[in-house]
């Protein structure tokens, strides 16, 4: 009796082992190879980089149909900007801490910011209507030369 359980043993154990590969390989062929993809194929814009430390030229335009508070850390008091309205400034270079530019809606709806990188020393801010509220309400240059909305 020993003997013909010696000799069941290797296929009581083989069995679970195929019928698992046997799903496995059935599955693989139900997948479809639209899943398989890499980041460039879905991964969006390339991300805004400027070389740290290097004067900025900063260009921030009011894209709503109404009037849009602006301030600049460390450089001005709020600015009121119209419709359609452009503000440019330059920031960096020297010891003039980081870029950080504040705005918000006089009507208090959400704004969106839209950010662009016209040359390699220029940012451009748009503000836009919309968004979920509070909204887009500042820009950051990042130390390492990154650009973040908050």
């Amino acid at each position: 009796m020993a003997k013909s359980m010696a000799k069941l043993l290797p296929t009581v154990l083989l069995a679970p082992a195929l019928m698992t590969a046997t799903l496995l390989f059935s599955q693989t062929q139900a997948i479809s190879p639209a899943w398989a993809g890499t980041c460039a194929s879905r991964c969006g814009p390339k991300p805004l980089q400027f070389t740290p430390g290097q004067r900025v030229s900063v260009e921030v335009v009011n894209q709503t149909a109404s009037l849009v508070q602006v301030q600049k850390v460390f450089g001005t008091d709020p600015v009121p900007m119209r419709p359609g309205q452009e503000l440019k400034f330059v920031q960096g270079g020297g010891t003039e801490p980081n870029i950080s530019v504040y705005f918000w809606d006089e009507t208090a709806l959400p704004l969106q910011a839209r950010l662009s990188q016209p040359n390699p020393k220029t940012l451009r801010i748009e503000i836009r209507p919309g968004g979920r509220p509070p909204g887009d309400r500042s820009v950051y240059l990042l130390n390492d030369g990154r650009v973040a909305i908050f």
